[in-house]
């Protein structure tokens, strides 16, 4: 075969070979001659290509408008993204396709503010202002996706009336505890210079700070940054603004070769996790919370083991906990770590059971509360209703959810408890009193911060 040459093979074997030597040697290839010129030419094998190297199962361009072949779509691609390792630019468009495939399914109302990607002259402009270099992992998510256009509302318009023009549809979600309420934001280039040249301003840093402003929330001061130089992500704390304090939105250890093009194992802070939210939505561990007409994500886990659920008499528990980390103050002794908690009660379909008698109703009177870290109980609350409220439950009925706060010395512990009901309505007692249980849940600083 050596003296006869690759020419002397069939057509079905050459076009085997050719598939195994990737797309720029089937390209070489292609200019021996004519013959090799068609079977490098095969859109099936550039089908393959753009598969394996760019997860298209559809002939588009960057911008997923349609081209008239695989190949021409491969060429694209590389003249859009050949400057990058081909491995980081499928992971950037995998997060994306992935991500915006399911806000396109479970929450619309963030679609439209998602951006079109951000050109390279973009980024160099923000790299010249800001006087940094991004990392190559964080240049090609903006470059697929330039973040989030953030909504405003009309000043005399009020959530009820206009929900679509509300602040609740932050990619990256958030929660809610008395007044203050938490969504944030991916932002795009232009706000990420604003933010980044006000912080940097008041802060008193140095104007060649390598912290950049990457997400945020319109209302809270809640703010993430990334560190060009490093690639890690950080999240301010409540001593942000007096000293600067940050803490590491994910682990150190998985952070490599931020700025090196010829490795394939790029990957800074934002691109893991953004990768780790997307996981988390798609695997349904956080998801969509409506209240009233608004809709938006909830970092409250939903699933174990970070959510417990407990049922009682007919009465179901839900609960579950997240780190607030801008409010946390590394420097306190006693009050260092906060955390949110979510507490969701409904009476099951079967009714409220009790002493072997049904009831169509019941009411909660009393709450109970045990906080405990390594052992030892750091507080216990004792008090009537939950934020002022004494819900009345139904078979059937919604779910009747509250959201409060808590404060601790040590970044883990957990909570329980008892809610004490009556059956019937509180003014209409139809039997004794009954408690129900909270199941033990968690309450830890993650690894990875949102």
């Amino acid at each position: 075969m050596g003296e006869m040459g690759l020419e002397s093979l069939g057509d079905l074997v050459t076009h085997i070979i050719i598939s195994k030597l990737g797309a720029k040697n089937a390209a070489v290839i292609g200019c021996v001659n004519k013959r090799f010129r068609v079977s490098a030419s095969e859109d099936d094998l550039w089908r393959k290509f753009c598969t394996q190297d760019l997860d298209l199962s559809l002939p588009q361009d960057p911008f997923g408008n349609p081209t008239p072949s695989f190949k021409v779509a491969y060429i694209t691609w590389k003249e859009s993204f050949g400057m990058y390792p081909i491995s980081l630019v499928r992971r950037a468009k995998k997060y994306w396709t992935s991500i915006k495939n399911w806000v396109a399914l479970n929450f619309p109302e963030a679609e439209k503010t998602l951006r079109r990607g951000a050109s390279e002259a973009e980024l160099k402009e923000l790299e010249r202002i800001l006087g940094v270099k991004l990392p190559i992992p964080t240049r090609l998510l903006y470059r697929f996706c330039d973040g989030q256009d953030i909504p405003h509302r009309n000043p005399s318009q009020s959530e009820e009336e206009d929900p679509t023009t509300t602040v609740a549809t932050g990619l990256i979600g958030g929660y809610g505890f008395y007044d203050h309420v938490v969504n944030v934001f991916l932002l795009p280039l232009r706000q990420v210079i604003k933010e980044t040249i006000e912080f940097v301003h008041q802060m008193g840093f140095s104007t060649r700070s390598q912290h950049i402003v990457m997400a945020a929330c319109p209302h809270i001061e809640k703010l993430f940054f990334l560190h060009c130089e490093s690639g890690q992500l950080y999240v301010g704390t409540g001593n942000l603004f007096p000293n600067g304090e940050m803490m590491p939105c994910v682990p150190d250890a998985l952070i490599r070769s931020v700025h090196d093009l010829n490795g394939d194992q790029q990957q800074d802070g934002m691109l893991l996790w953004l990768e780790e939210h997307g996981r988390r939505l798609q695997n349904g561990v956080i998801g969509i919370r409506e209240e009233g007409k608004v809709r938006s994500i909830s970092l409250f886990p939903e699933n174990l083991p970070h959510c417990t659920t407990a049922v009682t008499n007919g009465v179901q528990i839900r609960a579950s906990a997240v780190f607030v980390p801008e409010l946390s103050n590394l420097k306190e002794v006693q009050e260092k770590y906060w955390f949110s908690y979510s507490i969701r009660m409904r009476l099951l379909p079967q009714g409220c059971t009790l002493d072997g008698m049904y009831f169509n109703s019941c009411q909660l009177y009393w709450r109970r509360w045990i906080n405990r870290a390594n052992d030892v109980i750091l507080s216990e609350v004792n008090g009537e209703a939950v934020i002022g409220k004494f819900p009345l439950l139904y078979p059937d009925g919604e779910e009747f959810v509250y959201e409060s706060c808590i404060s601790m010395r040590d970044s883990s512990g957990t909570m329980e408890g008892a809610f004490t009901f009556y059956p019937g309505r509180l003014r209409d007692p139809k039997g004794r009193p009954f408690d129900v249980e909270v199941a033990v849940f968690p309450l830890e600083k993650p690894d990875y911060i949102f």
